[in-house]
């Protein structure tokens, strides 16, 4: 027996499901179709690209000065202006860039050469097929071998002699500052036996130049060393015409990877883009080719996405420049996996980068020639082209040398000459010429020959992820010859994906992926069209993220979208060959080409939907004249490979019922068959869901269908892929008989009543569906009980603990019918629930997030019950003849205690103290919120009036701990009696102990420092409980303990003077590192941005902060939080419901972003003010700024620093500028009032935290704008979103009343020189606190020496200096730096 049948019967025994019976794959033969008979013939020559320049071999003109294409002159703009200063060591008088004469007149035929005569591309052919060519050895070693002499000072040569960063190590500098080094390289290398020079170019873009800060010098980088080869390989071919040197201009891979992210944290991130790279690797290809070269070699390539970008650049300049160059493609493989360091295969990387033609591919680097055999072996197999390698010598020893001499070197390549695996070869790292000339012996001696190339073959599609896949010869999981295209990435069709994308969980929507690829499917769709998705920020992050996951990457994807510009955006950021789904005639015949045209050149496949100008193809006919004419165009006039084809003519629904809809199954399976005969070599594809859309719901019935209507597609008509669910197909065979026929009638259309009767069967498989829900014979279940199912009181306290208010009014109402008055529904069911919440929370089994959730839930309860009580106590009050209007509305009887809390005077900030009172409030305690800004006057009478039980204050800017010493002062004078509780974001346990506490604190009336939210209940409680006086006693030792630590720390702290500190001052030499440019922009700018301009910009870590959900090593940070064991699950909820209120946010547009920058002239006068002008004559003054200086002394610290240390001195005659802006999120107030209304205090308090988060977002973005444009000091800054909230940017922009500046008084002199309020509405408080509460201001330093830094505490000599300065009372700025002061103030 199988051990399926064991297993059943061991089933069966225990009365347990039978397992599925295990599927027996039968193969299916796959449609041929005549031109599949295809006669392999010889190939003299490799795929050529496809302009008639290259296809006909027309010779290059090399008259460089003749191509005057915009984007090359634009390349070419102020490059080459003097020969003498530009090239002094070179020798060069002339800036030539035509190379279309020789010294010699060389006969017409090989081996002889002749350029602007002979087309290299045949030169090269004929070479490689009669002989294995040497190309050249390692530049680096060879530099190397120079010896010390070559050190900084040679590296920067005259001409660089002066500049400030070190260039020891940039090779191709040497190009220009000793060139006679460089070309006694190439001609080593020629003389050893090369034909072909690779130019010394390998960091020759701007990209890796800008490690050295020289890319404004990389065109003539590359032009320099092209034409030095130039004239290293004329002089040794002038030696023997008859053999030919060549220059081979070398484009490396850049020091930057497309593929692969920069964070551990982020993989979406990049620092770099696709459209970056083609821009470099373009300005790089014009320089080699004006400087002579002959060919062009994309090399030493660990990732194929700056690969491919390279060879877009060089497409898009030969197609400008209308000539015909060979490229050589060489890749590197990082280890002896045989992949890439993006993770591709061999034959995926040849795949990905085909579509280029290039004429030679090949492998160097990474590996020695004995380890790289394998893979050359696997190259040499599956290559069309000419097959290259130079391997490193050996692998690297211990000491980073290489090993292999030359005798070696050629004995280990001997593996590839002998069979036949290369045409040209050559040396990487650690070979010199002798290796060269070692291998060149070698292959003369032993006479070996070339690889031929392989024969021409029936052109397939090919397609690559991280491995390769070759669609014509595919077979799916059920033996099918059919390619399955994995639909749930799709938003349309998966509302699990749908979910996962809107709520940003790209991790969670990974997993969506990886288990098509485990069910079946070859390539995965992606698909995030949705009206309130981003859908090119959407399909980016996915493809950045995908890429990166081996289990999703190993397979194609094919992009999905019905905006071009959507798959075009994912399509750059593929490394491997996708499919583009989809194109069509509807947009217009133009437009259709050059969609194309575009897809092509980045070696796409395409689906080309049955669409043209009049609409969609409905019938057989319809759909097989738009295929056809949408080919003809594809293929005669696009030149678009036909194998690269996929169409789609239109897969519609049948079984609806109406008859214009019955043909459409066997017109697609008609047409399929007709369009393969008419159109060679491309594929048919389709959405199969749409088939059977009218029996949605019942799968059975639908994967039924779409077996039949497959079965006849694929082995009748030749379809070759679809978009399925691969999990849920159906082989043929297995289709139920009565299915199988119901399903043939209705696809083909054989029976009137088809659809009648497939409904019929559709009915009776719902039933038996039914019936197993009810445990019937088929299968029994256990039933899940649901919560709605338990009693009033029991689903009242689930929707409290789980903040669930769908059923509130419901089961509120169900408990209040049950009750005898409504307060014991409050008194009961609800207060149970809430003491559950109250305890769960204690024990820490409940976050904040969901105890705000749960008093949301309680607030809608109890407000559905007032009307009922209200009316009760009327009419109780009235029966026993009492006024009801004179009830006080202040009776707390039924409370645990009362508690006021506020805001202090000048502070507008309530995140933290809204949070306090929902936690407090659901614990049963009366809380009187009285809001922000509230003068001490108010706060106390209000206290008296209702004579609470504990005051409450909040406070976030740095003057507010003034206020509430204030309060605490006067509470005492008023022999109050209520204990104080202290919050806030600057507040802090030792503050309270020292500066607050001593005003009031007693037995009866102690002040507290309250840490978090979390912490108020046990605080509240154990003041009110009959444990005060022990924990009163234990609070007012530990602040004892702490004010005997502070002051004697006072003794021990000593500080500089203020003269002493300015001495030791940070001083730039602002003439060796001068200010920034001017800003482009002076004076005023008003800015504004949208939410989703800035969302990427976010920093999410404050906002789990301030919902005090905080994870553990290694988990703290988002997104790791999500990982936390204890809080993680709750961290992920939060999110997800802050992205939808973001979502509604943005749909709402209830927020707003808006605010104000000012750039201005500005320097330093004396060493601590900075003045600002009024224009850059520098004479009329509109501002200054104070700052404050650092003198706490310390072994530690050298530099005692100031903000006025980085601006320029005004007596040094350097101009220099200063940057500030003030931003704000306008609107929170209001619609925190509304959802506040509702009584849902979590919304508000998300709105609040939300808003926070925008405009710390909405600075970034500025703070970048600044940068790049308005005063555009760093105009190609390329920053992730992560790599700007870790401040990798040049300068700095502190916040008055902040570390660095920490005076708030500083504010009022932004708000007066830019207008603030005027413009943008900002106010400022009598505390200088910014209204709206959700503002950031800043001053913006630019220089790059800036830094961030904290003033700390300042001494005597410094606050009367600064007041002096400031024209302010000596009290009036102790009181404002209060919390900075070194020393206690009068």
């Amino acid at each position: 027996r199988t051990l399926w049948e064991k297993a059943k019967d061991v089933a069966i025994k225990n009365g347990s499901s039978v397992p599925p019976k295990p599927r027996v794959i039968v193969k299916v033969e796959r449609k041929k179709f005549p031109y599949d008979d295809f006669v392999e013939v010889e190939a003299l020559e490799p795929p050529a690209p496809c302009s008639e320049y290259a296809q006909n071999k027309i010779p290059n003109h090399y008259k460089n000065s003749s191509i005057v294409h915009p984007s090359i002159l634009s390349v070419r703009n102020g490059k080459l202006t003097d020969a003498v200063a530009q090239f002094k060591p070179t020798g060069w008088t002339d800036l030539r860039m035509d190379w279309d004469t020789d010294l010699l007149d060389v006969p017409a035929e090989f081996p002889y050469f002749k350029r602007s005569r002979d087309s290299v591309r045949s030169y090269i052919t004929t070479l490689f097929n009669s002989e294995v060519t040497m190309y050249d050895g390692a530049m680096g070693t060879m530099i190397q071998k120079q010896g010390k002499w070559l050190d900084e000072a040679a590296f920067r040569g005259e001409r660089f002699a002066n500049i400030t960063q070190n260039v020891k190590g940039n090779n191709d500098l040497l190009t220009l500052t000793q060139p006679s080094v460089i070309k006694d390289i190439y001609l080593g290398y020629l003389r050893g036996g090369s034909r072909l020079i690779g130019t010394n170019t390998f960091s020759g873009t701007s990209i890796a130049q800008a490690d050295y800060k020289l890319e404004s010098i990389v065109y003539e980088l590359n032009y320099a060393a092209a034409r030095l080869a130039r004239e290293a390989c004329d002089e040794i071919t002038r030696e023997d015409p008859t053999k030919p040197r060549f220059v081979v201009g070398a484009c490396g891979p850049t020091n930057r990877t497309g593929s692969i992210s920069p964070s551990v944290e982020d993989s979406s991130i990049r620092n770099v883009t696709f459209d970056e790279l083609v821009t470099a690797y373009y300005e790089q290809v014009v320089g080699l080719m004006d400087g002579g070269a002959d060919i062009l070699i994309v090399e030493t390539i660990f990732d194929t996405l700056n690969a491919k970008a390279a060879l877009y650049a060089i497409g898009e300049y030969l197609e400008h420049a209308q000539v015909d160059v060979p490229v050589f493609v060489s890749g590197t493989l990082v280890d002896l996996s045989g992949r890439t360091l993006s993770g591709q295969t061999t034959e995926a990387f040849y795949a990905s980068i085909r579509h280029a033609k290039p004429m030679c591919v090949g492998l160097n680097c990474a590996l020695g020639a004995q380890q790289m055999v394998p893979f050359v072996k696997r190259l040499a197999a599956c290559a069309e082209c000419f097959v290259h390698v130079y391997s490193n010598a050996g692998l690297p020893n211990a000491m980073g040398g290489y090993d292999d001499t030359p005798e070696d070197m050629a004995r280990y390549n001997e593996e590839f000459f002998r069979n036949k695996w290369l045409n040209m070869v050559g040396g990487c790292c650690g070979s010199t010429p002798a290796h060269i000339a070692a291998m060149k012996a070698l292959l003369v001696e032993k006479q070996y020959e070339p690889r031929k190339l392989p024969p021409k073959r029936r052109p397939k599609m090919w397609l690559s992820g991280l491995e390769d896949l070759v669609v014509d010869d595919i077979y799916n999981h059920l033996g099918m010859p059919f390619l399955n295209v994995g639909e749930r990435c799709n938003v349309a069709g998966s509302i699990q994906f749908k979910k996962l994308i809107m709520a940003s969980k790209y991790g969670e929507a990974m997993d969506v992926a990886k288990k098509q690829v485990v069910d079946g499917a070859h390539v995965i769709d992606i698909n995030v069209d949705d009206g309130m998705l981003d859908g090119l920020a959407a399909m980016q992050k996915f493809v950045k993220i995908a890429v990166t996951e081996p289990e999703v990457a190993k397979v194609p994807f094919m992009l999905d979208a019905s905006k071009f510009e959507i798959v075009l955006a994912g399509l750059k950021w593929c490394q491997g060959k996708a499919i583009v789904n989809s194109i069509s005639l509807k947009v217009g015949e133009a437009l259709f080409k050059e969609h194309a045209t575009l897809l092509r050149k980045h070696g796409a496949a395409v689906v080309v939907m049955a669409f043209d100008e009049q609409g969609q193809a409905a019938t057989a006919d319809e759909k097989i004249r738009i295929c056809k004419r949408s080919y003809d165009i594809l293929v005669n006039e696009v030149r678009f490979p036909p194998e690269d084809i996929i169409f789609d003519p239109n897969v519609l629904t049948i079984g609806t019922g109406m008859e214009e809809h019955a043909n459409y199954g066997i017109d697609f399976i008609t047409a399929t068959k007709v369009i393969k005969e008419q159109c060679p070599f491309v594929k048919i594809s389709g959405g199969i869901s749409n088939l059977s859309f009218g029996f949605r719901g019942v799968n059975k019935i639908r994967e039924s269908i779409h077996s039949v209507f497959l079965h006849h597609a694929i082995v009748e008509s030749g379809m070759d892929m679809g978009i399925v669910n691969s999990h849920e197909m159906i082989p043929f065979y297995e289709v139920d008989a009565d299915l199988k026929e119901l399903s043939e009638d209705l696809v083909f259309n054989r029976n009137p009543n088809a659809t009648e009767k497939m409904m019929e069967r559709t009915l009776k498989e719902k039933e038996l569906i039914e019936q197993r829900k009810k445990g019937g014979n088929v299968e029994v279940q256990a039933k899940v009980d649901s919560w709605r199912d338990k009693t009033y009181d029991e689903r009242l306290s689930y929707s409290l603990i789980n903040g669930i208010t769908e059923f509130i009014d419901k089961d509120v109402e169900e408990a209040r019918l049950n009750a005898s008055k409504p307060l014991e529904v409050i008194e009961g069911p609800l207060m149970k629930g809430m003491n559950i919440v109250g305890d769960l929370f204690g024990v820490g089994k409940m976050f904040l997030p969901q105890v705000i959730k749960s008093a949301r839930v309680m607030k809608k309860a109890v407000a559905y019950l007032l009307p009922f009580m209200e009316k009760e106590k009327r009419e109780k009050m009235i029966a026993e003849g009492k006024d009801p209007d004179a009830v006080s509305a202040d009776d707390t009887s039924a409370f645990a205690g009362t508690f006021l809390i506020a805001t202090v005077k000048g502070d507008v900030h309530d995140i933290g103290k809204n949070i306090v009172a929902v936690v407090l409030g659901c614990n049963n305690y009366k809380v009187y919120d009285i809001g922000v800004m509230v003068p001490c006057d108010k706060i106390l009478d209000e206290a008296q009036r209702l004579n609470v039980d504990v005051i409450g204050l909040s406070g976030l800017i740095t003057p507010s701990l003034d206020e509430m010493v204030t309060v605490a002062k006067e509470m005492q004078k008023r022999g109050m009696t209520q204990p104080l509780l202290i919050g806030g974001a600057t507040t802090s346990k030792m503050h309270t102990a020292v500066k607050i506490a001593p005003s009031y604190f007693s037995p009866i009336h102690p002040v507290i420092h309250v840490l978090d939210a979390s912490r108020s209940v046990t605080v509240v409680s154990s003041l009110l409980g009959e444990s005060k006086t022990e924990y009163v006693e234990s609070i007012s030792e530990e602040y004892e303990e702490m004010r005997e630590d502070y002051y004697a720390g006072l003794e021990n702290r000593s500080y500089l003077s203020l003269a002493k500190a300015i001495e030791k001052r940070k001083i730039i030499d602002f003439v060796a590192s001068p200010p920034p440019p001017a800003p482009k922009k002076l004076g005023v700018t008003v800015v504004t941005k949208s939410i989703e301009e800035v969302i990427p910009y976010i920093d999410w870590n404050p906002f789990f902060q301030t919902w005090e959900l905080r994870g553990r090593y290694p988990n703290r940070g988002f997104p790791k939080i999500f990982n936390d064991d204890k809080v993680g699950p709750e961290a992920k909820k939060l999110y997800d419901d802050a992205c939808n209120m973001m979502n509604h946010i943005i749909k709402t547009k209830c927020l707003q972003l808006r605010g104000v920058v000012g750039l201005y002239p500005a320097n330093t006068v004396g060493t601590e003010d900075v003045e600002v002008y009024a224009d850059e004559t520098r004479t009329a003054v509109q501002a200054t700024f104070c700052m404050l200086r650092q003198q706490a002394e310390s072994d530690v610290v050298k530099e005692y620093l100031s903000l006025a240390d980085f601006v320029a001195p005004k007596d040094s005659g350097i101009p220099d500028y200063l940057g500030m802006f003030a931003v704000a999120c306008f609107g929170c107030d209001e619609e925190g009032a509304k959802f506040e209304a509702m009584q849902d205090d979590y919304s508000k308090i998300m709105v609040q935290a939300l808003a926070d988060r925008l405009v710390e977002a909405f600075a970034e973005v500025v703070h970048k704008d600044i940068r790049m444009e308005l005063w555009g000091y760093a105009p190609d800054e390329s920053l992730s979103e992560a790599d700007l909230l870790k401040v990798k940017y040049q300068g700095i922009r502190p916040a008055p009343g902040y570390p660095s500046q920490p005076d708030h008084t500083e504010k009022t002199t932004m708000w007066s020189l830019m207008n603030v309020f005027e413009k943008t509405g900002i106010e400022l408080s009598e505390s200088l606190s910014m209204m709206p509460a959700s503002s950031v201001s800043a001053l913006v330093f630019a220089h790059k020496e800036s830094e961030y830094f904290a003033v700390g505490q300042v001494a005597k000599d410094q606050v009367d200096n600064y007041a002096a300065r400031k024209g302010m009372n000596v009290e009036d700025v102790e009181r404002w730096l209060s919390p900075i002061l070194s020393y206690d103030r009068k």
